[in-house]
């Protein structure tokens, strides 16, 4: 939180403010607010996978099983593949070499 910047809560912290607003209403201090422009930079992608039928049925059913979706479970084994890979990478890194 920046220091020396007012605020209609008159909070010294992120808790306090949390506090605040959960007990307070907007509509009750609108007239206290004052207009503010910022840019948002907001860059997101994805990229796509043709994904073998029969893997794609088998994701979808482990991933009903573990209660998440099809996209989270692919992007967790990834990461623990590539994981995997960067400790195998790192390891193999040390072995002497002939």
């Amino acid at each position: 939180m920046n220091r020396g910047k007012s605020s209609i809560s008159k909070a010294s912290s992120y808790e306090e403010m949390g506090n605040f607003w959960d007990s307070h209403d907007l509509s009750d201090t609108w007239n206290k607010t004052e207009e503010v422009k910022f840019d948002v930079n907001i860059k997101s992608e994805r990229t796509y996978f043709a994904v073998d039928n029969i893997l794609s049925e088998r994701l979808h059913s482990i991933a009903k099983e573990r209660g998440v979706s099809a996209d989270t479970l692919v992007n967790l084994w990834i990461q623990e593949k590539l994981q995997e890979k960067k400790q195998g990478t790192k390891h193999s890194s040390h072995a002497p070499k002939h």
